[in-house]
């Protein structure tokens, strides 16, 4: 779908605007689609009614588009019920947690969505971190009015997310996720939240761990793959439980049909599964060996490994009591398991762990990241570049200016240098589905900036990046929601260019860098000014051929008040304007010398003179040097991509978003620009920086107009 600047640019001036004033943090958390937990709950209890959410209703919009759509079987018979209501719809004595939220309050229903659950659960090891995503004064008694509410990271903003507590049910039993407890409700009012923000139920289907545990945190998250695993990976992974990380993994399945498949040992190809524990032991026997242990979930609440260390095992008859409760091991059907750490490498091929962000945890101990978080999009046609492999238009990507200033304190190996992981995010690709979208593959690269360019905020141009090579990259471009990598790079400047693999691909990501040093990244946004050479006029006997030629048409055509309205400026513009054969264009529109007019228009009649006239010729053959210039071709048109560099050669310096303005407004299906089209946006440019200067009278790059003066302007420019 193509943004359009009326809605996309007045929801993003919006979003900076809240966040100026603290919203979107987690003390003050962005209101989603504008619903207030405790105005709605408030009303609610004033008229005794329970509360119905208009925005995710109970209707088969909100179980899904395809699989839980109108056309399928699966949703004729599920009915919503609420878990409190009359005679209890779905159980007697409903509670929102029971003895405490833990891991096993998460089994999966019918909904491919283990990821999700293996994320909960890891959630529920950590009690501040889950009573940020689960906010604990519900209930189902006090002050009960059908309305829940849950809190989730997304894109860059905590956003607090209001639910009715109607659930889909089949035969009285829930459809979807279910705890263990059959009157505890928590867990599937909150898989009920996450999947209004992504659009339905359906939407929820497949997906990686990391996805919802930086969701739940706005932690950054790592991969590792088994077979490249680093040497001491028991110890990262003891080191990043005891620091609050969440953690998953899961073996991959060669064959998709196959996923979610169980083998002969228990385990389940295909599935996301939680990482709760990391522990050594002593068996009796062997009183100087420690066998390392890792403790693991299955998001369905059964399904256990039954190999060494499995629940029944011999190997626990060789621990003392005080071993097997140091361990809390216990024999049950709950999906959580103990093996070893040797046999966790064997069996699970990818393992995924969340590092927290500075505000996900307030405790001293913990360790924290500091992160720079940066907003970005990109567009066809104008910063929508692609990966390397198209130099012609990888430069228009956007870049973003990452700062190394502080060498890491315990440096590895002895080497100096700056640790920091860049995260890219593409958003909303979930949420879109149902219109068709898939992830697309993106990825980044990193180039070092040289010394003497150092400070300078200006976009990086072609030759620079056919000139150097990029000092580090991701190393692969992926169809993930995220693609996250760790450098070490030594003190100094650089530029990030985040990308998707091919060009032409339109969407929105943020860029995050998180260091454990301070370091800063900023997108490269140039300074937004206007340089306006007035050509100088042509002395007494110097006219060209052409100006004769030219006023010789204006006298004719302006007749005795000698000025020229829109309609005989078009006349005249076009008697000569056809005769340049390289520019191959068909003329002038009304609308364009409308805006000419308005231009040049000194005296407010709505027409030119004589003067104004000439001056506004002498623009036009100055922009028409610039456009003949990137119509090498002489097709007509120039490519939208190269539009930024036509902008510039005509004295106007302008920021990412401007070029995107530009590029949606004035190129055509093909993303190229007629020379008709490229006049009528640099005259709209100097009519509105000319018009900002009239008002901007100190010179502050602010200015304040009444709703009258606003349309004035933006009427007749």
């Amino acid at each position: 779908m193509p943004y359009t600047p009326s809605g996309f640019f007045c929801d993003r001036l919006i979003r900076e605007r809240e966040r100026r004033d603290g919203e979107g943090s987690l003390n003050k958390p962005l209101r989603f689609n504008c619903q207030d937990f405790s105005t709605l709950r408030q009303d609610c209890l004033q008229r005794r009614n329970l509360f119905e959410d208009d925005s995710f209703p109970a209707t088969v919009e909100s179980l899904g588009f395809k699989e839980l759509g109108h056309k399928s079987n699966k949703v004729k018979n599920i009915v919503w019920k609420r878990p409190k209501y009359c005679l209890q719809e779905i159980c007697e004595n409903p509670q929102f947690i029971v003895g405490g939220a833990s891991r096993t309050d998460i089994c999966q229903g019918d909904l491919g969505d283990c990821w999700l659950l293996a994320a909960i659960a890891c959630l529920t090891l950590n009690e501040k971190l889950l009573y940020r995503v689960v906010p604990q004064e519900q209930s189902f008694s006090e002050g009960y009015a059908g309305i829940f509410h849950f809190q989730f990271w997304r894109y860059g903003d905590w956003v607090d997310v209001v639910i009715d507590d109607r659930i889909p049910t089949f035969n009285n039993q829930l459809v979807f996720t279910k705890s263990a407890e059959r009157n505890e409700f928590w867990s599937a009012l909150l898989e009920k939240a996450y999947a209004k923000l992504h659009g339905s139920y359906e939407a929820l289907k497949g997906g990686n761990t990391t996805e919802a545990m930086e969701d739940f945190t706005g932690g950054v998250t790592e991969f590792y793959e088994m077979k490249e695993a680093p040497k001491e990976l028991y110890k990262i992974m003891k080191k990043a439980l005891e620091r609050g990380s969440l953690m998953g993994c899961s073996i991959d399945s060669l064959v998709p049909a196959r996923f979610e498949t169980r083998t002969v040992t228990g385990l389940v190809k295909g599935h996301a599964y939680s990482v709760t524990a990391v522990e050594e032991c002593k068996p009796s026997q062997h009183k100087d060996v420690k066998v390392r242990l890792v403790r693991l979930r299955n998001p369905w609440g059964q399904v256990e490994w039954n190999g060494p260390w499995s629940d029944n095992s011999k190997e626990w008859t060789t621990l003392s009591r005080a071993e097997k409760d140091k361990l809390q091991h216990q024999s049950a059907e709950d999906g959580e398991f103990w093996m070893s750490f040797e046999d966790f490498k064997k069996n699970y091929t990818k393992i995924e762990i969340c590092n927290l962000t500075p505000d996900a945890l307030e405790d001293d101990k913990i360790h924290k990241w500091t992160v720079s978080v940066n907003e970005g999009r990109w567009v066809r046609g104008c910063s929508a570049g692609g990966c390397r492999n198209y130099p012609d238009t990888f430069w228009t990507n956007p870049q973003y200016r990452l700062r190394l200033l502080e060498e890491d304190d315990d440096p590895e190996d002895n080497e100096v240098g700056c640790t920091f992981v860049v995260a890219l995010m593409q958003k909303n690709r979930r949420k879109e589905r149902k219109m068709g979208a898939n992830l697309f593959t993106i990825g980044f690269a990193i180039y070092e900036v040289p010394r003497e360019m150092h400070g300078n905020k200006q976009h990086m141009h072609k030759d620079f990046f056919l000139f150097n090579s990029s000092k580090a990259r991701c190393k692969s471009y992926i169809n993930l929601r995220e693609v996250t990598q760790r450098f070490r790079l030594s003190p100094g400047e650089y530029v990030i260019v985040p990308s998707t693999y091919e060009p032409h691909q339109e969407g929105e990501f943020i860029l995050r860098v998180f260091s454990e040093k301070k370091n800063t990244s900023e997108e490269i946004e140039n300074r937004i000014e206007a340089d306006h050479p007035v050509p100088a006029p042509a002395a007494a006997g110097e006219e060209s051929e052409e100006d004769q030629q030219f006023r010789t048409i204006f006298q004719e055509i302006a007749g005795d008040d000698m000025e020229i309205t829109a309609s005989e400026l078009k006349n005249v513009l076009n008697r000569v304007i056809t005769k340049h054969k390289d520019l191959n264009t068909e003329g002038f529109s009304l609308e364009s010398c409308r805006s000419m007019i308005a231009l040049m228009d000194m005296d407010g009649t709505g027409r030119l003179n004589l003067q104004e006239f000439r001056h506004l010729w002498n623009k036009i053959k100055q922009w028409q040097g610039i456009f003949k210039h990137y119509n090498a071709d002489q097709s007509g048109s120039i490519n939208s991509y190269e539009m930024r560099n036509a902008v510039n050669d005509a004295g106007f310096r302008l920021n990412n978003q401007l070029y995107d303005i530009i590029t949606m407004r004035y190129a055509n299906e093909n993303m190229n620009i007629d020379f008709d089209s490229f006049i009528s946006c640099l005259v709209r440019l100097e009519a509105m920086f000319r018009a900002f200067q009239a008002f901007d009278q100190d010179g502050d790059g602010t200015i304040r107009l009444s709703v009258l003066e606003w349309l004035q302007l933006t009427m007749y420019a």
